[in-house]
């Protein structure tokens, strides 16, 4: 994430720019900037802050969903970055947004027996703070 959001503010800017919808509301440059400090600061607190992965993983599945239209939007209006110059290629992109989502949800311990464990412990938690 960390290196996505570095590359929203550098060498791929361009390329980011292009897939912001005719249709956003804010200037295409803000768009990528703001996105590319939302990516850095998600990665860079799934490092730091380890003990709130949930809430992290929470928020960038959210982000990843919305930032979706975005990709849809490219689709739909065919417009050519990072090499997607067909509408099968930008079409099969789409497949990978929910992949990414729920990639965030495992990383955040939200699915799998991450998030078994985890609920477990904090069930165990709880019952030490009622019995104390």
């Amino acid at each position: 994430m960390v290196g996505a959001g570095v590359l929203h503010l550098t060498t791929q800017r361009a390329e980011f720019q292009a897939q912001v919808p005719d249709w956003f509301p804010l200037d295409e440059d803000l768009t990528v900037v703001g996105s590319g400090v939302v990516e850095i600061a998600l990665g860079g607190a799934f490092v730091a802050l380890p003990k709130h992965r949930r809430m992290i993983g929470a928020l960038l599945a959210a982000f990843f969903v919305a930032i979706f239209p975005g990709n849809i939007a490219q689709y739909v209006e065919g417009t050519d970055a990072f090499g997607l110059d067909t509408d099968r290629a930008r079409f099969v992109r789409l497949f990978f947004q929910p992949v990414l989502v729920l990639w965030a949800l495992w990383a955040g311990g939200l699915l799998g027996r991450r998030a078994e464990k985890k609920r477990a412990e904090e069930l165990a938690t709880e019952e030490v703070d009622v019995h104390e």
